[in-house]
């Protein structure tokens, strides 16, 4: 039984192994996990259909797979093997006919054999190489590398450009994959010597002490959402203070009852993502994407925030921040920090963000700028809460400051509306005080 690669979602088209959770010859249960795949969406296990005996692993671990690629192959318990059925009466046929085809006369079989191989080689060139539906990676790879997409053969489901497509075409000047091509071609295109100045630079920048990271599974991916953002969108920046000392007491005053009562910590993080949500109502602009030549205003706001765990990075979603109370801000940064750090998010969870808020405060960072979460118009970042003297009324006074960092897609917005969004946070959060805070 052929084992595929799942979908995981309307527009993920491809995902990459990071690990196999079974081995070859592991027996498993309908249900448990086989592997975990990432995407530019989610990380996700993949999880067995059948009860069975794990006969092969075909996709290794940081190969990218088409969607419905096979990944593995399984021997089910219950079952026999259709394919190898369905394969032998085929094969059966094709012994019965050959008798007939070697009686025929040498110069007829000769002629017969030229006249079908031009056929195939002008179908062949008259047939398109991929069926012209483009990843954005792949697209941006081609872009950048001056690549034309209608000279590459497509090797993935349904012809699709695979990223690994791409790259052969880069690596090699062709879009022709190596397996595909002809043995001389194959000689002349895998043997070149290296210039000497590539292999001068190797040597001069890798030394026998030197550790090597392969860059595949969350990192890559990573990389390349970030790359796609500072390459598309023109990013611009601003920053104001904001004065926390209320909120800080306010925090204070409901932090010990609240942890009692819930049994999750009532963060600063919730306040700041209840400041933003509810100014975003009043600047919808902040809460927009650019597509094409149209800019969509999103009628939910849905707050992106960062999770890290090890060296991996999420950005799950709270869905209609502005209907919830701080409370249930709170309980949902806590549920979905818990799923990230078990590897339990699902697609749905990293879906639907359409403006993103950084706790980047949690390091300890007091400035800093962030790149947008893409396709989003901007992001946030809330940076750590520190005493230090602040001339109020012309008086020097000791004050909890809070700096807010905002980065912004410059297609959409002006200093004006960000200037504007970030002072209704700014008041929003001062605004924060034992007495006219409803934390439930």
């Amino acid at each position: 039984m052929e084992i595929k690669m799942p979908k995981l979602g309307e527009s993920v088209h491809e995902g990459t192994i990071e690990q196999w959770l079974v081995q070859e010859g592991d027996r498993v249960e309908e249900y448990d996990p086989l592997c975990e795949v990432i995407t530019d969406k989610v990380t996700a296990e993949v999880p067995s259909s059948y009860a069975g005996t794990i006969k092969k692993i075909i996709a290794a671990a940081g190969d990218t797979v088409e969607v419905g690629s096979v990944i593995c192959e399984m021997e089910v318990e219950g079952t026999t093997d259709e394919t190898t059925e369905n394969v032998a009466p085929e094969a059966d046929m094709a012994t019965t006919e050959q008798p007939n085809e070697q009686s025929a006369s040498p110069s007829t079989a000769q002629t017969t054999a030229q006249t079908t191989a031009q056929t195939t080689a002008q179908t062949t060139a008259n047939k398109p190489k991929n069926n012209g539906r483009f990843s954005p990676v792949v697209f941006r790879l081609a872009s950048e590398n001056n690549i034309d997409l209608s000279t590459v053969t497509g090797t993935g489901f349904e012809g699709r450009v695979t990223k690994k497509d791409i790259e052969r075409a880069i690596e090699f000047g062709t879009s022709t994959p190596k397996e595909n091509a002809a043995p001389q071609e194959t000689v002349e295109r895998t043997a070149p010597t290296p210039p000497v100045a590539n292999q001068n630079h190797r040597t001069s920048t890798t030394s026998d002490h030197d550790t090597v990271i392969p860059v595949n599974g969350v990192r890559r991916q990573i990389a390349n959402k970030m790359v796609q953002s500072v390459h598309e969108i023109p990013h611009a920046w601003m920053a104001v203070e904001v004065d926390a000392t209320e909120l800080t007491k306010t925090r204070a005053h409901y932090k010990n009852q609240f942890k009692a009562q819930e049994g999750y910590n009532l963060t600063f993080f919730a306040f700041f993502i209840k400041a933003v949500a509810e100014a975003l109502k009043k600047y919808p602009l902040l809460n927009s994407t650019w597509q094409e030549d149209e800019i969509v205003l999103h009628s939910d706001i849905n707050i992106s925030i960062a999770v890290a765990h090890e060296n991996k990075l999420f950005v799950p979603v709270i869905r209609h921040a502005d209907e919830k109370s701080i409370k249930g801000i709170a309980r949902e940064i806590h549920e979905l920090a818990q799923k990230a750090r078990q590897n339990q998010l699902s697609y749905e969870d990293m879906q639907g963000g359409t403006f993103t808020v950084n706790n980047t405060g949690t390091f300890g960072s007091v400035h800093s700028m962030g790149i947008i979460n893409h396709p989003q118009a901007a992001i946030l970042q809330v940076e750590s809460i520190v005493k230090r003297p602040v001339v109020i009324d012309d008086m020097i006074a000791i004050r909890s400051m809070v700096n807010l960092c905002l980065s912004l897609d410059h297609r959409i917005l002006d200093g004006l509306q960000a200037g504007q969004f970030l002072n209704e946070v700014k008041q929003r959060i001062e605004a924060f005080t034992v007495e006219h805070t409803q934390v439930y």
